[in-house]
């Protein structure tokens, strides 16, 4: 078979892998007969020179005629670009990521250094480890945090850890810089991270550990997954805070009084709950 390049958001261009394509679907628990639908459906479109893009809006129209479960969880990284413009839904979302993995979490918190004062999105800490956490979020894809990005986070961090090391308590604590994406980093910048000691979480790294692979292991999914809600629904959600799809499965009453049509709160209930069960949750 001729092998077929594609182009990436970054505009770089790749072998078409099916697998990869079987593999989003699959942990989108999408059925098997779902799955052969659609790569049978993508397979006929295929050519050389088209965008990712055009594949995932293709699966993602098919997903949704036989699951919205599975269309919403195949949609992934494209509701993370939905909770901005700005950053702090996202910082939300990364501080219930980690505060599921056993972490705690401050959210937004200004930070004594040696020299100078630093906003930091998150604190976390767990065990003896302390970190300072940095979330560059981006609203579309393509773009990458480069090295300059972990280089002066790190200087940052250095900064604050030696004002650190001094807290009571702290003596034996174990303190890193940490960055975090919800996209990709360049090569160098994760080069460099590695290096120097500074933690990176992206959509893809660590390898088996990014984004991609943490957030269905902890069953967490953004509002933005929901096919029920419009554009304008979503950004009253946000703005009310309401950014996690457990916030509504778990307590229906948080969609009154937000500005949601009375008619749609059953429906997007419906596949919130839907969207929160794993197969094995489903007895």
């Amino acid at each position: 078979m001729k092998t077929i390049e594609i182009i990436k958001a970054s505009g770089e261009r790749e072998a078409f892998d099916l697998s990869k394509l079987k593999r989003s679907l699959q942990n989108a628990e999408a059925g098997e007969k779902e799955i052969e639908s659609v790569v049978a459906s993508v397979s006929d479109m295929l050519h050389d020179g088209i965008t990712t893009k055009r594949i995932y809006r293709e699966a993602y129209k098919l997903l949704r005629k036989h699951s919205n479960k599975a269309a919403g969880r195949y949609k992934l990284k494209e509701a993370i670009f939905e909770l901005g413009p700005t950053g702090f839904p996202f910082e939300r979302f990364v501080a219930e990521i980690l505060n599921r993995m056993g972490y705690e979490t401050e959210v937004g918190t200004t930070v004594k250094g040696d020299c100078v004062n630093h906003e930091v999105d998150i604190i976390a800490s767990k065990d003896d480890k302390y970190y300072m956490i940095e979330c560059k979020f981006h609203n579309r894809q393509g773009l990458r945090c480069n090295v300059h990005v972990p280089l002066y986070i790190q200087s940052r961090f250095l900064d604050v850890k030696r004002n650190w090391v001094n807290l009571p308590g702290h003596k034996n604590k174990n303190h890193q810089g940490w960055v975090i994406t919800n996209t990709r980093f360049t090569k160098d910048a994760e080069y460099y991270g590695e290096c120097i000691g500074l933690k990176l979480l992206s959509w893809d790294y660590p390898n088996k550990n990014g984004l991609k692979d943490l957030i269905p292991r902890v069953h967490l999914h953004p509002i933005t997954c929901l096919s029920a809600l419009t554009k304008a629904d979503k950004e009253l959600l946000l703005n009310k805070n309401v950014i996690f799809c457990n916030q509504i499965s778990e307590n229906k009453e948080v969609l009154n009084n937000t500005g949601i049509e009375a008619r749609k709160i059953g429906r997007v209930f419906r596949e919130a709950t839907d969207i929160c069960n794993t197969r094995n949750d489903v007895s």
